[in-house]
């Protein structure tokens, strides 16, 4: 017999196996409950398809443990996993890398060193000392961060609109309105008005 592979010798890799019929009844040679026990969700049809961590209907452990609080939480939603993120630059990393007079753009940033990603915002924080004139362009600033800049006479560029946050207004507690005097009653004793005649 040539080893020729031909359509009279063509057979699949492993020997097939046909799938357990279940659920046929005592005349299926698989007993009375057909290899699935006795009643229960486990016999039913679909009891495979379960959920991950399905605790057969009772509060799943995730549920019933606490929570984190704050917006690092995975359950601040849509804070936790969609917050933005920002990179952030020290004034005084500025102040080690770059030569006085230097443009600082995210583009320098990155070939220095200081960010990883062009994608990501870039913040300047005010840590450390500025002593060099510099020309920064960043996305986002802290207060602290502009004055130092400015007071070394360098200049600040925001590549992004700054957030102006809102004050929370407190109402005015309304003033008290104050009790109409009452005017004093008449005494009784005072002298009645003279009548005219005799």
């Amino acid at each position: 017999m040539s080893d020729e592979l031909n359509l009279s010798n063509l057979k699949p890799a492993q020997p097939r196996k046909d799938r357990k019929r279940i659920g046929r009844g005592l005349g299926s040679g698989k007993g009375r409950y057909s290899g699935r026990g006795i009643k229960g969700q486990k016999s039913r049809a679909g009891s495979n398809k379960m959920p991950v961590g399905f605790e057969g209907g009772q509060m799943p452990i995730d549920m019933r443990v606490g929570k984190l609080r704050g917006n690092t939480s995975a359950d601040a939603m849509p804070i936790g996993p969609f917050r933005t993120y920002n990179q952030p630059v020290n004034v005084g990393d500025l102040e080690r890398r770059f030569e006085a007079g230097a443009d600082v753009t995210p583009e320098t940033l990155k070939a220095s060193g200081l960010v990883r990603k062009l994608s990501v915002d870039v913040k300047v924080l005010a840590q450390g000392e500025l002593t060099k004139k510099l020309s920064v362009s960043a996305h986002r600033f802290s207060k602290s961060a502009v004055e130092k800049i400015e007071a070394a006479g360098g200049t600040v560029v925001w590549l992004r609109e700054p957030v102006k946050k809102k004050k929370k207004r407190h109402k005015a507690a309304a003033p008290i309105a104050e009790e109409p005097e009452m005017p004093e009653a008449e005494s009784e004793t005072e002298a009645e008005s003279p009548e005219s005649g005799s």
